[in-house]
């Protein structure tokens, strides 16, 4: 037996199927979240990004009265970790834990984007705002930028520097260095900051640039010196260390945690997540967690403000990208 459908009654199926389909997002959207929320770090577990990312952990999941389940994707300056989140279903369900370099360095130093970073990733949140460390083996005997500069001059191609890899910050800010100074400085890049670490206490490298965070407890065992830091502030678990500014190099630019979501997800989700984020950095619990990692927090951004942020940090490293014709290794 057939069954027969006229045009109209077909019609009239497709609307209510399409009107269904629309009242189910705004019901998700409206009881978010009923089910775990998957954290995608785009970093190794124990590395800076990954400390930061586990200080959310459990006052989100107090927030949201959900699990916050954090998985660690790793590579590709979090190019990695980036792109999988990019590509994830925008149901509010994942969002990325990701560095300022993974944002807005890679559409510079890629020939090729998985993705879009101006339109597959959101921004949702900025946490914290810190510089660079510029780490030294103490058996080195450098004390200062200018202790750098000095040496790199005196020794042309005997100075090796590491970062975490090549097109992170660490590696453009030193090469911003090189073109300011002169210098002739090899790169060495590693495939992480735990790697570097590893290298710069064995005095297998003399200097490099780190995150904020991993060296701390190395500097305050006096097994690591820090020479300076970038960005526009001290540190405030390092007050000691002086910026890189005031050492007579002006890179006051400051990188930063953020959380990104898939396009698509919706407004009201992202808005949630951006209010709940921004109240347990505001904390006094979690600024003290972050100031004993060297991480400052600034007042608190909404998506857009984030946004901007994204933005203009864009531009900058553009800027400096070009100005010193980046190469990669």
């Amino acid at each position: 037996m057939k069954t027969h459908i006229n045009r109209r009654t077909a019609l009239g199926m497709a609307a209510a199927v399409m009107f269904g389909t629309q009242g189910m997002a705004h019901a998700n959207a409206s009881t978010w979240p009923d089910r775990p929320i998957k954290l995608v770090v785009a970093g190794a577990p124990g590395s800076g990004m990954d400390i930061f990312a586990r200080m959310l952990q459990a006052p989100l999941q107090m927030a949201l009265k959900q699990p916050v389940v954090i998985e660690n994707k790793v590579g590709a300056n979090s190019l990695i970790g980036n792109d999988a989140v990019a590509k994830a279903a925008p149901n509010g369900y994942t969002f990325l834990f990701t560095p300022s370099s993974g944002i807005v360095l890679n559409p510079i130093i890629q020939a090729k984007m998985p993705y879009d970073t101006k339109k597959d990733l959101i921004p949702v949140a900025q946490v914290g705002q810190s510089g660079i460390l510029l780490v030294t083996n103490p058996s080195a005997g450098l004390n200062s930028l200018q202790d750098i500069v000095k040496y790199a001059k005196a020794n042309p191609g005997k100075l090796l520097y590491g970062s975490w890899g090549s097109g992170s910050t660490g590696h453009l800010a030193m090469e911003g260095i090189k073109e300011h100074y002169g210098l002739d400085m090899p790169h060495v890049p590693y495939k992480g900051t735990a790697s570097l670490l590893n290298d710069l206490l064995g005095n297998n490298i003399s200097i490099g640039f780190t995150d904020v965070a991993s060296p701390v407890p190395h500097v305050k065992a006096g097994k690591l010196k820090a020479i300076g830091i970038t960005g526009s502030r001290r540190g405030p678990a390092l007050p000691e260390v002086a910026s890189l500014a005031e050492q007579g190099y002006k890179f006051d630019v400051d990188g930063w945690y953020g959380i990104f979501a898939p396009k698509d997800t919706p407004p009201e989700i992202i808005q949630r997540m951006n209010e709940e984020v921004n109240k347990i950095t505001a904390s006094q619990d979690t600024r003290s967690l972050f100031s004993a990692q060297n991480m400052l927090v600034p007042a608190s951004k909404t998506t857009e403000q984030f946004a901007a942020t994204v933005h203009a940090d864009l531009q900058i490293w553009q800027d400096l990208a070009k100005a010193i014709d980046l190469k990669l290794d």
